[in-house]
C-alpha cells in the first residue's frame, strides 16, 4: 500500500440540537474537531484532510489545524438528515480528488479519543478486499438477549428480544456497538447503496477506552477526563 496518498473526511454540523457548538467547544484545550484532523494528519496513510461543514466558525477551525473545507450545501446539515448523504456530496465533489484506486474515509467529529493507529488499522483491513465498507466497533455492556429492556405500553418492562430463552451470558451471542472512531468504505459502494449495511461489512474492534462518542455535555466532561489521564491497560 503506498503511504500517505488518502483523503479523510470529518463531517461537521453547525447546529447541534444536543450540545450547543459542538464541534468546535473545548476539549482538553482545543476544539473537538481538532482531534479528529490532527489523528487524520498522523495517520501513515492519509495526505489530506476535508472537512464538510455549513459553518463558517467550523470552517475557520478547520483550516486552523491544517484541513481543507468543503461547502455543505443547508439542505444536507439537518439534524434530521440521514449523514449517508453528505457522504455521497463529499464523494461527488471530490471526484477529481480522487482516482480509481481512493478509498472513502470518515472520521466523525465526535470520537476525540481515536488514535492514528485506529485509522490505520481501519484502513490495512480494508485494503484486504473483503468488504465494500468497513465499521470500528466496540464489545457492548449490554446485551439484548439478557439485560436490555423495552418500557411496554402498560409501563412494565420486557426485555429487548423477548423471544429468546437464554438465561445465562454463555447461551447468547456476544453483541457489538457501532462506534463512531472510524469508517473505511468504497466510494462506488457508497454512492450506490440506499442504507450502508446492505452490503458486505467489515470492522476492526477500537478498544472501549478510545470509542466515546460525544452527544452530551456529560461525555465532554468524560473527554476531558480521559485525554488529562489516558487509561493504560494493565498499570498498576
Amino acid at each position: 500500500m503506498d503511504n500517505k496518498k488518502h483523503i479523510a473526511f470529518v463531517f461537521a454540523r453547525g447546529g447541534s440540537k444536543g450540545v450547543r457548538d459542538k464541534n468546535i467547544r473545548p476539549v482538553a484545550g482545543k476544539p473537538l474537531l481538532a482531534h479528529s484532523i490532527e489523528s487524520a494528519l498522523a495517520s501513515r496513510y492519509i495526505e489530506r484532510v476535508i472537512v464538510s461543514t455549513d459553518s463558517e466558525n467550523i470552517s475557520t477551525v478547520a483550516r486552523e489545524y491544517g484541513a481543507e473545507v468543503l461547502a455543505r450545501p443547508v439542505e444536507l446539515a439537518g439534524d434530521k438528515t440521514p449523514e449517508l448523504l453528505a457522504w455521497k456530496h463529499a464523494i461527488e465533489s471530490c471526484r477529481d480528488r480522487l482516482d480509481d484506486s481512493a478509498t472513502f474515509i470518515s472520521l466523525p467529529a465526535t470520537s476525540p479519543l481515536r488514535i492514528p493507529e485506529d485509522i490505520d488499522a481501519a484502513i490495512e483491513e480494508f485494503q484486504r478486499g473483503r468488504c465494500d465498507i468497513l465499521f470500528g466497533i466496540t464489545r457492548s455492556h449490554r446485551n439484548p438477549f439478557l439485560n436490555m429492556v423495552t418500557i411496554t405500553d402498560a409501563r412494565l418492562l420486557e426485555v429487548v428480544n423477548a423471544g429468546s430463552n437464554a438465561v445465562r451470558r454463555q447461551d447468547v451471542p456476544e453483541v457489538f456497538d457501532v462506534t463512531t472512531c472510524v469508517y473505511v468504505g468504497n466510494p462506488e459502494y457508497i454512492m450506490s447503496c440506499e442504507k450502508l449495511m446492505q452490503g458486505r461489512v467489515g470492522y476492526i474492534e477500537i478498544p472501549v477506552e478510545r470509542s466515546l462518542d460525544i452527544d452530551s455535555e456529560y461525555d465532554l466532561y468524560l473527554a476531558d477526563l480521559v485525554l488529562a489521564h489516558p487509561f493504560e491497560p494493565g498499570a498498576e
